[in-house]
């Protein structure tokens, strides 16, 4: 064991791919926890022997964090440190931990962030899509309803939204995309990230189909699937309309609101819907504040 540390859980990011992509910080941190936990314990021992890590290694995976939760706080709280690792990139984004860090913090144990890869933030800076804002939902739905309910949501999102996503999918999903927020809507894929074949493809969605089915190696490996954020709409619509939509939503929801008033004024109904959002916003924002009472 190298330098001492003190007692904590520390979530170390590790490479996404590339071997060389890890802090000399986690490296120290690898080197001299007394325990690490591993999401595979054979997958990360390709990396751990690579560095000449030693530490005892015990799994921690989605089916035995709730279990392990325990035995890892009274490790840390002997005077023990773990370090936790996923198969890639920085724990709990999409992998196993949250339990056992959400346990340790309630039990006022240090946990430490160790930063480093993230294919989220990796793929994003490399992807030309704007990042100054941006939303990360993680994997999609898998069955249809659920996966077109949650593109739904996406409307009239502005931000870029990110998402992982398999290759055995990947088609689908696209599918699912062009259907509900159109075949022209960007999106940007970033396959086998820091790998030999990384590769960035950027296209509307209905051709990045096509281009995928051209070439079957371009559906293989993992993922990020990165949608461009709705244009903000620059229609301006006339007043009189806007009040009329104002009366309308004090007696209907916003979707039924929004497509009546479309239909008789012949404006857009995606336009009016994003008012409403804005109405209701200003509305919550301008809501007096009540008088605490002693």
């Amino acid at each position: 064991m190298e330098d001492s540390l003190k007692p904590a859980l520390y979530v170390v990011a590790t490479p996404i791919g590339n071997l060389e992509d890890i802090t000399l910080r986690a490296l120290r941190i690898l080197k001299s926890a007394d325990y690490i936990a591993a999401e595979d314990t054979r997958h990360s021992r390709i990396l751990l022997d690579h560095y000449g890590i030693q530490s005892r290694l015990f799994s921690l995976h989605d089916h035995n964090e709730r279990n392990r939760r325990v035995a890892i706080s009274e490790f840390i709280l002997s005077g023990k440190s773990v370090a936790l690792i996923s198969d890639a990139g920085t724990p709990l984004i999409s992998d196993p931990g949250y339990h056992v860090a959400a346990y340790c913090r309630e039990q006022g144990i240090l946990v430490i962030p160790v930063p480093g890869p993230s294919a989220v933030i990796s793929a994003l800076s490399a992807s030309g899509l704007p990042t100054d804002r941006f939303f990360f939902g993680g994997f999609l739905p898998v069955k249809s309803k659920a996966l077109r309910e949650e593109l739904e949501h996406l409307r009239l999102v502005t931000a870029t939204s990110v998402y992982y996503e398999s290759p055995r999918r990947i088609l689908d999903t696209l599918a699912a995309v062009a259907e509900v927020l159109g075949s022209d809507r960007r999106v940007v894929l970033g396959r086998e990230l820091t790998k030999t074949f990384e590769s960035f493809y950027d296209l509307p969605a209905g051709e990045m189909i096509a281009f995928l089915r051209e070439d079957p190696c371009r559906q293989k490996g993992e993922f990020v699937l990165m949608i461009a954020g709705a244009t903000e709409s620059k229609d301006d619509i006339p007043q009189e309309v806007l009040s009329a939509f104002r009366i309308m939503l004090t007696r209907l929801p916003l979707n039924a609101a929004s497509a009546l008033c479309a239909e008789i004024f012949n404006v857009k109904k995606n336009e009016l819907y994003r008012r409403g959002l804005e109405f209701a916003r200003d509305a919550e924002d301008h809501e007096p504040a009540t008088e605490s009472e002693n």
